[in-house]
């Protein structure tokens, strides 16, 4: 009978000595990994998200991704003034960054190689997600006397910079009203230029492809009423059928001052990302982003959505943003 007991003893001792082992084992696991807070960690210190110009959309909002990136992953991210959609493509592939926000019909040519991108295909480039509608807007004075496509013959027109977005909207968009390039003179600046342009009397409209509302016609509007001249229902059908990464739009009343609601037409707005990023890199900063769009003040801010991520997207998704929308979507 003592010997029984003895051995229960030992038993129960033993089975003591696993489980503090064992809670041990446990609380360095909790230790170690992101359960009490801390940041995982990833094979990139630095990351930079390629904007557009600072008075446009682009900007204000790689400023805050870059917040919540560096905020919720740890990695320390930064936007960069730059040139946007066509240019920021060109600098994803050449390794000038690691983000860009793109139009996502500049996104298609690129890695199709294209209209602008004929013989400059760009393959090291996968999407992120889709942001918000990116209204094509052609600005002028209430007072020019310009009320529709027409009376831009002979007239100068901003229209972007030569390969970017904006030009080739400007480019389908006269088309489509029966006009070319050699209808118009046309000048190649950026929204700022163009805005001071309209104001100082040197051009008289610009095609300005962004967000709205957009701070550089903002600013315009506060010095000089401005008018967008609209794209009517049947040239929108028009465009769309001829180009389906078009959708219809309309600037809303009140915007800029504007009396009525001005139909338009915008295209999409995504993100696009260097393919050899790490699958868990990509993934947390897609997460960064569609899990705290309640964080981005920017009236665009509103359209950004993790249900609607994937929506417009033509070109192939990064396998670490797939997976952020596999999870939250199904």
């Amino acid at each position: 009978m003592r010997k029984k007991s003895i051995l229960l003893t030992i038993i129960s001792v033993a089975l003591l000595m696993l489980a503090a082992c064992g809670s041990d084992n446990e609380g360095n696991k909790e230790s170690t990994g992101t359960n009490n807070g801390e940041k995982p960690s990833f094979d990139v210190d630095f990351v930079s998200i390629l904007t557009g110009g600072t008075q446009g959309t682009y900007y204000p909002l790689g400023g805050t991704f870059a917040d919540l990136i560096t905020t919720e992953t740890g990695v320390k991210t930064t936007a960069e003034v730059s040139q946007a959609s066509a240019a920021n493509m060109t600098a994803l592939q050449n390794g000038e960054g690691e983000i860009a926000f793109v139009q996502t019909d500049i996104a298609y040519y690129a890695t199709e190689g294209t209209l602008m991108f004929e013989g400059q295909k760009i393959d090291s480039v996968s999407a992120l997600g889709a942001l918000y509608p990116e209204t094509v807007q052609l600005v002028t004075l209430a007072n020019s006397g310009i009320k529709s496509y027409e009376d831009l013959k002979g007239k100068k027109v901003s229209v972007g910079a030569p390969g970017s977005g904006t030009y080739a909207n400007a480019e389908q968009l006269l088309e489509i009203h029966g006009l070319t390039m050699a209808d118009i003179k046309p000048q190649n600046l950026d929204f700022g230029e163009s805005t001071d342009g309209i104001q100082s009397g040197q051009i008289d409209a610009a095609f300005i492809t962004a967000g709205y509302p957009t701070g550089a016609v903002e600013s315009l509007n506060a010095t000089n009423g401005v008018y967008i001249i609209p794209v009517t229902a049947d040239k929108a059908d028009e465009l769309i059928a001829k180009y389906p990464y078009y959708a219809k739009d309309a600037i809303p009343a009140g915007t800029y001052g504007l009396k009525e609601e001005i139909p338009a037409v915008s295209v999409g707005a995504m993100l696009a990302v260097k393919k050899d990023l790490p699958e868990d890199l990509v993934y947390a900063m897609t997460k960064a982003i569609y899990d705290n769009t309640d964080k981005i003040s920017h009236a665009k801010g509103a359209f950004i959505k993790a249900e609607s991520g994937l929506d417009g997207i033509g070109i192939e998704v990064h396998p670490g943003a797939q997976k952020y929308f596999d999870e939250v979507n199904n």
